[in-house]
């Protein structure tokens, strides 16, 4: 089969390789659609995390052999750890995911354990489904805020995170400001819903979502808290934390790290994901996934998420 291949630093290349052979309790997927996540352009710049040879691709719909239409939980965990049995499955101690651990979803089929795989609504596109991944990081990371009615949100960076948390917020309050560089990006942050679109940040908040997670952005979000706000940190862009520790003494603000989700929370966005707006993709076919990646990593704005479709126009 074709698959987008994470070959070296910097580059993916488009490459024949071995079909997948799903294992006991597993299922192959064929792939519709899946998404380039910003984790995987700032990732592959050197051989850390994710390792090559590796075909990646985490956030992906697809039908299974017999005909049904589904997504799936990238993250798998064990079940049996500390944090599983107290239902922080995300942070498992043995945890694995699709395209980082074990080869993902930027190919023409993928083996997906049964147990991973969630349904889809008839209706639902599988554009529409591959943001269901990106979206469960919004539904986690507002939980983590626990925001009270009302509250005043701010959220840092108008990518695919900071959109799908801006989306979440709005089901919450109706002041949400969105602060990105990027005129176009603000753009489609504004007709999603944001309050307010800026370029720079301005005022004090109950909640600050950091979506980009440079050490600018993490100082920015804990200066604008106000006394006994949460900041809740998602983007991985720097591992510099970069604010002022005595700030956090005394004013009692919080700074809380949000990786990925519960399955608990997943399955809710999958259901959230038929109520909100997930149409601000931009689909390509994954023979130009390559040159999307290089554009892509080169700061390309006008595409806010690219999606990859491994079959073309079916």
């Amino acid at each position: 089969m074709r698959a987008l291949v994470f070959t070296r630093p910097s580059t993916v290349e488009l490459l024949e390789v071995a079909d997948p052979r799903p294992a006991d309790g597993e299922v192959l997927v064929k792939v519709r659609a899946v998404g380039i996540c910003g984790s995987e352009l700032h990732g592959i710049r050197d051989s850390g995390f994710r390792r090559p040879p590796l075909v990646m691709g985490h956030e992906f719909a697809g039908t299974t052999p017999d005909g049904r239409r589904v997504t799936a939980n990238p993250l798998l965990s064990c079940g049996v750890c500390d944090q599983c049995r107290i239902g922080r499955d995300h942070l498992c101690r043995e945890r694995a995911i699709l395209g980082i651990h074990r080869p993902g979803a930027f190919a023409e089929y993928v083996a997906v354990p049964e147990r991973a795989l969630h349904p889809l609504p008839p209706a639902m596109s599988f554009e529409t489904a591959a943001l269901i991944e990106p979206l469960a990081n919004g539904v986690h990371a507002l939980n983590l805020a626990r925001p009270a009615p009302g509250a005043r949100i701010a959220v840092l960076g108008a990518g695919t995170i900071g959109l799908v948390c801006l989306l979440v917020a709005r089901q919450l309050t109706d002041q949400v400001v969105v602060c990105d560089l990027s005129a176009e990006r603000l753009a489609v942050a504004e007709r999603l819903g944001a309050t307010a679109v800026t370029t720079e940040l301005h005022g004090e908040f109950d909640v600050v979502v950091d979506a980009v997670g440079a050490a600018a952005t993490h100082r920015m979000s804990v200066q604008h808290l106000r006394p006994g706000g949460t900041a809740v940190w998602v983007g991985l862009l720097s591992t510099d934390a970069a604010f002022d520790g005595q700030q956090i003494v005394r004013e009692e603000k919080h700074v809380v790290g949000s990786y990925c989700y519960t399955a608990a929370e997943f399955a809710q966005a999958v259901t959230l994901a038929g109520e909100v707006a997930l149409d601000w993709s931009t689909t390509f076919d994954l023979a130009d996934g390559a040159t999307i990646f290089g554009e892509l990593m080169a700061g390309r704005q006008d595409v806010v998420k690219a999606l990859l479709r491994p079959w073309g126009e079916e």
